[in-house]
């Protein structure tokens, strides 16, 4: 099945996942191909890509889902070929919430970068919320203006808990 996945800063890549017989996952990625071993422990996701271990932590709801990584966290838009022609027919909504900035998980909010009214664009850092002795600097996953911020630095928030609104 193809997927594509957009990253923060815009960019789109394909990848196309294939199940083989033996269980063992094949991924082509622009023109490369990866034999991949995937499974869950405790909530993470354990991958052996080509011999390369990499966990991943993931959050959210296709098609946005948020990926921390060792010290390294952003959102991405994944979506798979049926839900892309599916948000095709209903004019590029599929679900909501898009403009929705939203904490990952229960902590503390370090600072607010931004400020209603602010003109943003995707990429840009708008909260940064400390969880697990971590910082997770949140950021906007397309362009526009802020139209509320709902948070201030030091505040405590809940798994979830909408931090800032993009419209």
């Amino acid at each position: 099945m193809r997927y594509f996945v957009k990253f923060p800063s815009g960019r789109e890549v394909p990848v196309d996942l294939t199940v083989l017989p033996s269980g063992e996952i094949r991924a082509e990625v622009e023109g490369r191909s990866f034999a991949i071993d995937a499974y869950d422990h405790q909530g993470a996701v354990h991958l052996d890509i080509g011999g390369r271990s990499v966990e991943l932590w993931m959050e959210g709801t296709p098609p946005e889902v948020g990926v921390v990584t060792s010290s390294r966290r952003f959102y991405a838009r994944v979506e798979n070929e049926r839900l892309r022609a599916l948000s095709s027919v209903q004019g590029g909504k599929t679900g909501g919430g898009e403009g929705l900035v939203t904490s990952p998980m229960p902590g503390r909010v370090l600072k607010v970068l931004v400020a209603e009214g602010d003109e943003i664009h995707a990429g840009r850092p708008l909260v940064v919320v400390e969880a697990m002795k971590m910082e997770n600097e949140l950021a906007s996953t397309k362009d526009g203006r802020v139209k509320k911020v709902y948070v201030t630095a030091g505040a405590t928030v809940e798994g979830g808990a909408k931090l800032v609104e993009i419209e």
